[in-house]
């Protein structure tokens, strides 16, 4: 490659990783000195996959690893899609780096030599754990916004006032970004250690309000438990992703209060109108931004259950929401975390589920009376369940 004038570098996410001492993931690679058609000669196993700009899958070292042409970007309209892109022979490892979004983004390290390449201090501001915009072109990319939000909460850096203020000039063209992207970064923040990081950047930015309305909603409302309902939800949040790596349950936890805005403040949530107004937000936000069924589900179940689940008492309603509760993905640990972060005490039948279901499931249609048809089989296995979880209770006082 370097007789051809083509030079090559490991650059982006691989080199941020080993430089924060975190393990590296994959290994992506920058090429620079060649055009499309001499890297295709050089490497025919080299498959092309990008569309907007050349992006290669090729084997390296036993790997198949993306190897992208370096690149000049310049913004010619609004989104993602609005740029005009070059990558030409002239085009230089340094101009690739530029285009990137933050400065622990744009190094690159020399496979022949080893070298740093660094030249926006990169290394320097992972050190000093800040995120800090490459260059003014940070904002051609809306999402960078969002993408500098989810990484201070991924890492535990700081993001430097330039940048903040860069994330603001994001807004308007947030507002008609695809919601694909918003919702994909909104599954990225939740597998963070500290989501609600995300979340309170994005409100320092004044973005919050163009791209998780509903969570914004919350700021300044009034929770049941006479908190502000967003600083409730953010505490009880990374309580829940503190218990669990479930993405499905720290959503529920995020959305347990949603709905919970001026109009409803303070409000018991276990009113029926309360809970009609959480579901009812809840699949709003899921008109405009497709979130995945199995959140749904797991979120709607703690809506409509959390606050009643402690005042279940009789051994029928305790099988019935047993029930209910294991044909919802968000389980048992699920909305036990929820109940946990919420400081609501767990009913003594949640803490013995184990021994709750296997008693349940020892009375099965194995064991029905076999004069009994119709409805009164499943009444009859209800009872004699009831009674099985009444002496487990009984054991419990």
């Amino acid at each position: 490659m370097e007789r051809a004038g083509g030079r090559a570098y490991i650059a982006g996410g691989w080199v941020r990783d080993t430089l924060r001492g975190a393990p590296p993931r994959d290994k992506d690679y920058a090429v620079a000195g060649l055009a499309g058609e001499r890297f295709g000669a050089l490497f025919p196993s080299a498959v092309l996959a990008g569309r907007g700009f050349p992006v290669y899958r090729t084997p390296i070292g036993g790997r198949v690893c993306d190897v992208a042409l370096a690149r000049r970007e310049t913004k010619t309209g609004p989104g993602y899609r609005g740029f005009s892109v070059s990558f030409l022979e002239s085009t230089s490892i340094l101009d690739d780096m530029s285009r990137r979004d933050t400065t622990m983004n744009s190094i690159a390290r020399d496979i022949l030599t080893g070298e740093l390449i660094d030249p926006f201090g990169g290394a320097g501001d992972i050190a000093s754990r800040v995120i800090r915009a490459t260059s003014e072109h940070f904002s051609d990319d809306p999402v960078r916004a969002l993408r500098a939000a989810r990484q201070s909460a991924q890492f535990g850096y700081s993001i430097d006032e330039r940048t903040v203020r860069l994330m603001r000039d994001c807004r308007d063209e947030l507002a008609s970004e695809p919601s694909e992207r918003i919702a994909n970064e909104l599954a990225r923040a939740l597998g963070t250690p500290r989501p609600s990081v995300f979340f309170r950047t994005l409100m320092e930015a004044r973005l919050l309000d163009v791209t998780y309305p509903h969570i914004f909603a919350l700021s300044g409302a009034e929770s049941a438990h006479r908190e502000d309902a967003f600083e409730r939800t953010m505490s009880i949040l990374d309580r829940v992703s503190s218990d669990t790596d479930r993405i499905e349950a720290r959503f529920a936890a995020l959305a347990h209060d949603i709905g919970e805005d001026r109009e409803h403040a303070g409000e018991d949530p276990r009113r029926r109108d309360r809970i009609k107004s959480g579901v009812s937000a809840l699949r709003g936000w899921n008109a405009v931004m497709r979130l995945p069924s199995r959140w749904l589900a797991c979120a709607e179940f703690v809506i409509t259950e959390r606050a009643r689940v402690s005042e279940i008492s009789s051994p029928g309603e305790i099988v019935d929401f047993l029930e209910r509760l294991r044909r919802n993905p968000i389980g048992p640990d699920g909305l036990s975390a929820v109940m946990r972060a919420g400081v609501r005490e767990t009913p003594g039948f949640l803490i013995n589920r184990d021994k709750c279901y296997d008693a349940m499931d020892a009375i099965s249609g194995n064991v029905l009376p076999a004069d009994l048809t119709g409805p009164a089989r499943g009444y009859w296995l209800r009872a004699r369940r009831a009674e099985a979880i009444m002496r487990i209770t009984e054991g419990m006082a």
